[in-house]
């Protein structure tokens, strides 16, 4: 009975690992674990650990090149070494080859990437953002405050600027940009080239994240706000809640980041080196297109699904041109046009619209323009009734707003063509584009020419969210004249070759159906047709009757 106790029960030192391995290979793989820290302990280097936590060498510039925050690359340099410390400690790099540093490695990883409430995963990026920048010695408003619930990492609390929330929005972006961007490092730790690197622009971000606290006003104010202006800032349990209720996916960044490090860091070299053969020249391109590369990272932030992946890829080297369907100002505007281009596509789209509005004034160059999208989740039909299945709305420019479905009602598209034989009704059904609310009543509805869209309340659709769409938008409809229309298909290369294959079927029939088969016909000479064209020629002409 002793013995077999005794050899049944393991030590607390072996029950303790078997717990830490269990509740790490639910983030990363074990195998990949231990290539990792082996690399970083049996290293001569004793900062191997932080090194491999690091970002890429880049070089970074913003949109229309203003000057970054002084402070901003001494941030990023810091980041390896601030979590290395943070969560490993001062010396995980230095563990001794072996099992010795194992647990300690594993408590580390697990306190950093283990599965925990999105608010606790915010607070751990807060702090790392603070330690960051008391290294760098930039100015940060973020504090720890010990908690008397005995949490060892203590309260996060203090007070952000808009400066800091866009510091804080970039440095994200950049352990986002990292799992795309592989850094060389030779045998004799020779650093690769820094790559050119052009920051998104996150002035939506930080004016919805001001503006659900009440720092800017929701009107007219926010047209031509910019980050520089200052003003006033966010207590850190405003920007939580934000947080928890936008940009879900931003609490996830740090997770992400440290189990994308490790994967590089255990990947070969020569892999390293191709990956970043293959990306020096795609981050320093400009955005061309409405999906500008800081919306589609704001709408893959908000999403929870598979398609949060293919946007935050997009938001990080750009979309795919060729997954853009459909754009007005090369395809020709029109609701005709816009279905030659999307009819067959049987998967999630994200439809952009930039417009503006008739009290805006004529100058269509002014900065009161807005930009608002639609994600569906399958392909448009010509019907004469709402359908779909889910969706999304969003307000991307000036203030980023995710409007996710109700469950109330399931009036997501409308997509209605002239009939092809025309009939007369009584109660003729609207031609054109519509999201939400119901036939009549749309919340979003684009008229047939896609000159013209109207935007209605959030109090006529029980489909999706109530919020504006708009700044200022106000009870009342609001009338804009549009400026242009892209529709980005999100359902990858099988779907795309799926329409393409439709269309070649479509052309097919089409050409089969303008071909006339002469063959099938009577001859002419013994049609009616003759005979009575022959008659009203010369009516008084004798004619024989066949008998």
């Amino acid at each position: 009975m002793g013995a077999s106790s005794s050899t049944g029960n393991p030590s607390p030192e072996a029950h303790e690992q078997r717990e830490q391995e269990t509740l790490a290979s639910a983030a990363l793989s074990l195998p990949l674990l231990r290539v990792a820290f082996s690399r970083s302990a049996a290293a001569a280097n004793a900062n191997a650990l932080p090194d491999a936590l690091a970002p890429p060498p880049a070089s970074y510039r913003l949109p229309g090149s203003p000057p970054l925050p002084p402070h901003f690359h001494g941030i990023l340099s810091g980041l390896g070494p601030t979590i290395a410390s943070q969560f490993f400690g001062h010396g995980a790099a230095a563990t001794p080859e072996g099992d010795a540093g194992w647990v300690p490695f594993l408590r580390g990883f697990n306190r950093c990437c283990a599965r925990v409430p999105a608010s606790r995963s915010l607070a751990l990026l807060l702090r790392v953002y603070a330690a960051a920048c008391a290294g760098a010695g930039a100015p940060c408003g973020v504090l720890l405050q010990p908690d008397e619930g005995g949490d060892e990492d203590g309260k996060v609390v203090g007070e952000l600027t808009p400066e800091e929330i866009a510091v804080f929005l970039w440095m994200c972006w950049v352990m986002a940009w990292s799992a795309s961007a592989s850094r060389v490092a030779g045998d004799g730790g020779e650093k690769s080239e820094p790559v050119a690197v052009l920051l998104p622009d996150v002035t939506h971000l930080v004016l919805s994240a001001l503006v659900s606290a009440g720092a800017v006003a929701d009107d007219a104010g926010v047209w031509g706000w910019d980050i520089s202006s200052g003003g006033k800032g966010l207590k850190v349990q405003e920007f939580t809640s934000w947080v928890l209720s936008t940009p879900v996916g931003l609490g996830n960044c740090l997770s992400r980041y440290v189990r994308d490090r490790f994967r590089a860091l255990a990947a070969d070299s020569v892999e390293q080196e191709s990956s970043v053969s293959t990306v020096n020249t795609t981050f320093d391109t400009s955005d061309v297109y409405l999906l500008t590369r800081g919306r589609a990272w704001a709408i893959a932030l908000s999403l929870r699904n598979k398609l949060s992946e293919k946007l935050l890829s997009a938001s990080v080297i750009g979309m795919d041109t060729e997954d853009l369907l459909y754009r007005s100002s090369v395809h020709g505007k029109g609701l005709s046009r816009f279905w030659s281009c999307v009819e067959g596509y049987k998967g999630p789209m994200l439809i952009l619209l930039s417009a503006f509005s008739k009290s805006a004034g004529e100058n269509v160059d002014s900065d009161r323009r807005w930009v608002i999208g639609v994600l569906t989740e399958e392909g448009f039909e010509s019907k004469d009734t709402f359908y779909g299945s889910s969706g999304f709305l969003c307000a991307a420019h000036p203030i980023f707003r995710m409007l996710p479905p109700s469950g109330k009602e399931k009036n997501f598209m409308y997509c209605h063509l002239h009939p092809q034989i025309r009939a007369y009704e009584a109660n003729p059904k609207p031609v054109g584009l519509a999201f939400g609310g119901t036939i009549g009543n749309e919340r979003i509805f684009l008229d047939e020419d896609f000159s013209r869209v109207l935007v209605r309340h959030h109090a006529v659709d029980k489909t999706y969210q109530h919020g504006s769409l708009i700044p200022n938008q106000g009870y009342l409809p609001v009338e804009a004249s549009v400026l242009d229309v892209e529709v980005w298909g999100l359902g990858g290369e099988t779907i795309k070759r799926q329409q393409n294959l439709y269309k070649k079927r479509e052309d097919i029939f089409s050409e089969q159906r303008r071909k006339v088969d002469l063959k099938t016909f009577a001859s002419w000479e013994d049609s009616p047709e003759k005979m009575m064209m022959d008659m009203m020629s010369d009516p008084n002409t004798v004619r024989r009757e066949d008998r």
